[in-house]
């Protein structure tokens, strides 16, 4: 995430157009602010506050970096001091950098791993429109908690996702509505927190469809999730539509990141659909229906990318699964395929990796282990090296190529 100014919330003299500083009801009110710097709602409080039906409008640019992304300066609508606050309905249209539309901030001065104040937002049928730069839709930092029910959600600046968080992290659950994104390095959910997210549309038209960065998670339950990543973004080199990584940043503690999808459909536009780099992951997959309309066919790619640091590897754990595609491991990194329940994989397991420049950066695989229970099957679509192999050879279909398990072709 971008740098800036600030580097403590007890730093920033927060103002808002209209503050609210104790238990209160407002409906039907309009708040707006044309300032740099200034919220057009600032909700601080430890009492609990509704708002029904608001019409918030936001503009003028921020160049508070961090003091925006981590602690909620120059937010549309700004929640922070342990409230607990209801937003119902209404709009919300922020139109400057470092605008987040609704955001909330746990308190915790961006300490990974810290909990927070108490913070928290419920959001139900509430339309979220951003345009700027480092303008999230729904935001959450500090340890903050975050509900959000049925929202119509947009966003079209850079690195300005639509579900989005940032340093100290904190939950998120949301359940319904719709969440695009239009911007460079702007996916429809960015992770350093837990996301819960159910049975919502999500759409991410220029960068990855989600992001996980570090010791963080998402888990999709019956959504629709498409992605059409055609642009890298910062050391990034590779395209793709599920991007699990960790950037040394700060912004997110090292460890293994989930990412976990139940039901729904994933459809990846342009690129790998999963790629890991420079982090621990698991994936897992139940049931989801994978579209993969690149013509590369690259389920998922582990390897080194532009980040440095950490390990790069992948436990992808599928059930009750279909899946289709090359994987390409790098001879730098290391991957463990499970199929169970009734799984299917049609494709190849090698370590041929062009990045999305076209540069060959790897030729050989690194450790690769696959393991089928005896429900599951793996047909060969081409040539494949693996490591380890668990399960039935009867349930490896050949389909006329190779299979080599350290470097032995089976006969």
């Amino acid at each position: 995430m971008p740098g800036g100014l600030g580097r403590s919330s007890a730093d920033i003299d927060y103002v808002g157009a209209v503050e609210i500083t104790s238990a209160d009801a407002q409906s039907g009110q309009t708040y707006a602010s044309i300032t740099a710097d200034e919220s057009a709602l600032l909700i601080s409080t430890s009492d609990a506050v509704e708002i029904t039906e608001p019409t918030v409008t936001k503009s003028g640019d921020s160049d508070g970096g961090d003091n925006c992304n981590f602690y909620g300066l120059n937010a549309a609508v700004l929640l922070k001091d342990d409230t607990t606050t209801t937003i119902r309905g209404g709009t919300v249209n922020s139109d400057a950098s470092g605008a987040n539309g609704v955001f909330c901030y746990g308190g915790n001065g961006g300490h990974n791993g810290a909990g927070g104040d108490g913070t928290t937002l419920y959001i139900y049928d509430t339309a979220i429109t951003t345009t700027g730069d480092g303008s999230g839709g729904i935001m959450t930092t500090g340890g903050g908690v975050t509900y959000a029910y049925d929202l119509t959600v947009e966003t079209s600046g850079r690195s300005s996702a639509a579900i989005r968080t940032d340093r100290g992290g904190g939950t998120v659950v949301v359940d319904g509505g719709s969440y695009t994104s239009n911007g460079l390095g702007s996916p429809a959910i960015y992770s350093t927190a837990d996301i819960t997210v159910s049975n919502a549309k999500l759409t991410s038209n220029l960068s990855e469809g989600v992001c996980i960065e570090g010791l963080n998670s998402i888990t999709l339950n019956n959504c629709d999730l498409t992605a059409d990543n055609t642009k890298c973004n910062g050391n990034a080199t590779f395209l793709d539509s599920i991007m699990i990584y960790q950037s040394m940043s700060g912004d997110a503690d090292s460890g293994t990141s989930f990412f976990t999808m139940n039901g729904g459909s994933l459809t990846s536009k342009n690129g790998h659909v999963f790629h890991v780099t420079n982090t621990s992951a698991v994936i897992t997959l139940n049931g989801v229906k994978i579209v993969n309309e690149d013509a590369d066919n690259i389920l998922l790619s582990v390897c080194a990318d532009g980040w440095k640091g950490d390990s790069n590897k992948a436990l992808v754990k599928a059930a009750s699964q279909k899946l289709s595609g090359s994987i390409k491991v790098g001879d730098d990194s290391a991957l463990a395929l499970e199929l169970t329940d009734g799984s299917t994989f049609e494709g190849s397991i090698d370590g041929s990796i062009v990045n999305a420049s076209g540069t060959v950066v790897f030729s050989e695989a690194g450790e690769v282990s696959v393991t089928l229970d005896s429900t599951s099957t793996w047909t060969l679509t081409g040539d494949s090296f693996i490591t380890e192999f668990n399960g039935d050879l009867n349930n490896v279909n050949r389909n006329g190529y190779t299979l080599y398990v350290n470097g032995a072709a089976l006969a």
